[in-house]
């Protein structure tokens, strides 16, 4: 399911799925990553970090799925042509909880390009 590394000094930690995911086409695949032994909600300014292979980036949209159901768009069908979706994002999750199975949902939106979820990691 995912594992996670601490920060030092008791700060941020950092939570990871370096699992493969295959991405076919016009179909949806989700990432999970199980978090527990937290208090408190996530911060406002917590770091996603997504290493998507994919060819024809513009065939995807990415949301960060927060336990509740909640989801957190980061990449809706832009770059065209372009290859991978890979960066780090920064979203404002301060309304959930910590705790739960956090997911990084991919859903490719037409035929011909495929790819995988290589890895994602969320750190808070």
């Amino acid at each position: 399911m995912g594992d996670y590394s601490t920060g030092g000094g008791g700060g941020a930690q950092t939570y990871s799925n370096t699992t493969d995911y295959t991405i076919n086409d016009n179909a949806t695949v989700e990432s999970p990553i199980s978090v527990s032994g937290r208090s408190g909600n996530a911060p406002s300014s917590a770091s996603v970090d997504v290493d998507i292979r994919h060819t024809y980036k513009g065939d995807l949209k990415v949301d960060l799925v927060a336990p509740d159901g909640s989801t957190y768009n980061i990449h809706n069908r832009s770059g065209g042509s372009g290859d991978n979706v890979i960066g780090t994002y920064t979203l404002n999750l301060s309304s959930e909880p910590l705790n739960g199975t956090w997911k990084l949902r991919v859903n490719d939106n037409a035929s011909q390009d495929t790819g995988y979820i290589n890895s994602w990691s969320v750190t808070f």
